[in-house]
C-alpha cells in the first residue's frame, strides 16, 4: 500500500484528485483487513459445532460438562470484548487486533492439541479473549476510518466475514468429518478429525497478524491520545488533503481536553461536570446494552454452537445434520448481502424493527414443530416428515432474518452510536452484556434440553423476539448517515 501512495504522490494529476475526493479504494482495502478478524470470530465460533461429539468421547464430559466446553470460549470472550474496549482507547484499535490475532494462533493450536478437559478450556478461554476483542474492535475500526454515507455498508461486510467464518468452518467440520468417517474417528498423522478442524483456523489467523501491520491507527484514538500529527497523516490518506483540517476540528471538538477517556464518562453528568443523580448511567449506554443482549437473548448461537447437536436429536445423521449447518451458513451470506444493500438506505432501525417481527413468526414456529416430536426405542427425539420440513425451513427462514437485521446492525450500531469520547468505554460495557449473554444461553441450552425440551428452549427464545419489538420501536434511535463526531449520548 505505501508503494501505491508513493506512486500516487509522483503524478501530480492522480494527486490533484486525491485532495479532491477521498481514495475510497484504500479505504475498502484496509476495512476488509479488519474484517478478518470478523472472519476469525466467526470460524472460531463455528468451529465447536462439529467438535461436540468428539469432545465428549476424548474428555469423557457429561451434559454439564460438554456444556462447558463449549461456553467456556465466551467467557474469555466476555472479559476480552470489556478489556479491548478500555485499552484501545490506551494503546490504539490495531494494537489490540494484533494482540488478538496473536491470540487466535495460540488458541487454534492449544485447543486441538489439548489433552484434558481443563486444558481445553484454558485455550478455548485465550480463543475467547481474541474473539471477544474482535468483536469489538473490527467494527469500531471500521466506523472510524469508513465514511458516514458508506459506514453501514462497510460495516455489514464485517458481519458477511463473521458468517463467512462460520460458514468456512461448517464446510470445513463436515469434509474433515466425511473423509475421516466421523468426527472422532482419526484423520492425519494420528490426529482425530475433530483436533484438525481446530488446527485450520491457524492459516487465516496469521494472515490476519501479517495484514494489520499493513493498515494505519485510526485517527479518532490518534487525536484522543494526543498525537496530531500521525492523526493529520491518516486523515489525508482517509479523506484527502482538501478536508484534513476540517475533519481534524471536528474529532477534537467532540472529545474532552482535560482526561482521557475513562468509565466514568458513560455517567450522566451536567454542565457543570456534576453526577446527575447517583451513579446515573447514560441511557445511550443502556440501549447500547440491550441491542447487545437481545441479540444473544433471541438464541441465535444455539444454531451456531448446537447446530449438529440439535438436528441430530430429532432423526437426522452426523453427516445430514453437518450439511444442514452448510445450508444455513449460505443462507446467511445470502442476508448479509440483501442487508448490505439496505442498511445505508434505509437505515438500521427498520432493518432491526423487520427482523425482530420475522424471528419472532419463525421462532414460534420451530417452537410448534417441535411440540410435536415423539420419543423412539434408543430415547431419540423423531419429527414427522411434515413437522420435519416446517423446522428444517422455519430454522433457515429465522437464520435469514436475524443476519438480515439483528447479525449485521447490532455491530454496526455498537460501532457508531456512540460520542468519540466514550466509544471505547461505551463498547466494553456493551461487549461484556453481549458475551455475558452469549454464555448464558449457550450454557443453559444442553440443560433446558433435557429439562424442557427442545420446544421449550425455543419457546423462550421466541419470547424474547417479541419483546425485542418493543425496545426498538421505543428505545432505538437511527444513526443512519450521521457523522461520529456528531453523535449524542
Amino acid at each position: 500500500m505505501q508503494a501505491i501512495e508513493n506512486s500516487v504522490e509522483g503524478n501530480p494529476g492522480i494527486a490533484q484528485i486525491q485532495q479532491d475526493a477521498p481514495p475510497l479504494l484504500f479505504v475498502i482495502l484496509i476495512c476488509s483487513v479488519a474484517t478478518i478478524g470478523g472472519f476469525l470470530f466467526g470460524f472460531d465460533s463455528g468451529v465447536i459445532n462439529g467438535t461436540v461429539t468428539g469432545l465428549q468421547q476424548a474428555f469423557n464430559s457429561n451434559t454439564a460438562g460438554t456444556g462447558f466446553n463449549v461456553a467456556s470460549m465466551l467467557l474469555g470472550c466476555a472479559v476480552g470484548a470489556f478489556f479491548a474496549g478500555r485499552l484501545a482507547d490506551r494503546w490504539g484499535r490495531k494494537q489490540l487486533l494484533l494482540i488478538s490475532a496473536v491470540l487466535f494462533v495460540v488458541s487454534a493450536w492449544g485447543s486441538g492439541i489439548a489433552a484434558s478437559s481443563a486444558e481445553f478450556v484454558f485455550y478455548r478461554v485465550l480463543g475467547g479473549l481474541a474473539v471477544g476483542a474482535a468483536s469489538v474492535m473490527s467494527p469500531a475500526y471500521i466506523s472510524e476510518v469508513a465514511p458516514a454515507a458508506m459506514r453501514g455498508r462497510l460495516t455489514t461486510v464485517n458481519q458477511m466475514a463473521i458468517i463467512s467464518g462460520l460458514f468456512v468452518a461448517f464446510i470445513s467440520n463436515y469434509w474433515l468429518a466425511r473423509t475421516a468417517g466421523s468426527a472422532v474417528n482419526e484423520w492425519w498423522m494420528g490426529f482425530s478429525a475433530w483436533r484438525w478442524m481446530f488446527w485450520v483456523e491457524i492459516i487465516p489467523a496469521a494472515l490476519f497478524f501479517v495484514a494489520l501491520l499493513l493498515i494505519p491507527e485510526s485517527p479518532r484514538y490518534l487525536v484522543l491520545s494526543r498525537q496530531p500529527e500521525k492523526a493529520t497523516e491518516v486523515l489525508r490518506k482517509l479523506y484527502g488533503a482538501s478536508r484534513v483540517q476540517e475533519k481534524l476540528d471536528q474529532i477534537r471538538a467532540s472529545v474532552v481536553a482535560d482526561h482521557q477517556p475513562k468509565l466514568s464518562d458513560l455517567l450522566d453528568k451536567n454542565a457543570k461536570g456534576r453526577l446527575m443523580g447517583l451513579g446515573k448511567i447514560r441511557k445511550i449506554v443502556w440501549v447500547g446494552i440491550g441491542l447487545a443482549v437481545f441479540q444473544q437473548l433471541v438464541g441465535i448461537n444455539v444454531v451456531f454452537y448446537y447446530g449438529a447437536v440439535l438436528w441430530q436429536a430429532v432423526g437426522f445423521s452426523e453427516a445430514d445434520a453437518l450439511l444442514i449447518n452448510i445450508i444455513s451458513g449460505g443462507v446467511s451470506i445470502g442476508a448479509c448481502l440483501i442487508t448490505m444493500a439496505l442498511v445505508d438506505r434505509i437505515g438500521r432501525k427498520p432493518l432491526l424493527l423487520v427482523g425482530s417481527i420475522g424471528m419472532a413468526i419463525t421462532l414460534g414456529l420451530v417452537a410448534f414443530a417441535f411440540t410435536t416430536a415423539s420419543v423412539d426405542a434408543s430415547g431419540s427425539l423423531q419429527l414427522s416428515n411434515e413437522m420435519g420440513l416446517l423446522a428444517l425451513v422455519a430454522a433457515n427462514a429465522y437464520v435469514f432474518f436475524f443476519n438480515g437485521s439483528w447479525g449485521p446492525a447490532m455491530w454496526t450500531m455498537l460501532g457508531e452510536m456512540f460520542p468519540n469520547q466514550i466509544r471505547g468505554s461505551g463498547l466494553a460495557v456493551s461487549g461484556l452484556a453481549q458475551w455475558g449473554a452469549n454464555f448464558a444461553i449457550t450454557m443453559t441450552f444442553p440443560v433446558m434440553l433435557v429439562g424442557i425440551g427442545l420446544a421449550g428452549a425455543y419457546g423462550i427464545y421466541t419470547l424474547f423476539a417479541v419483546l425485542s419489538i418493543a425496545f426498538v420501536i421505543y428505545l432505538v434511535h437511527e444513526t443512519k448517515g450521521v457523522e461520529l463526531e456528531d453523535m449524542r449520548g
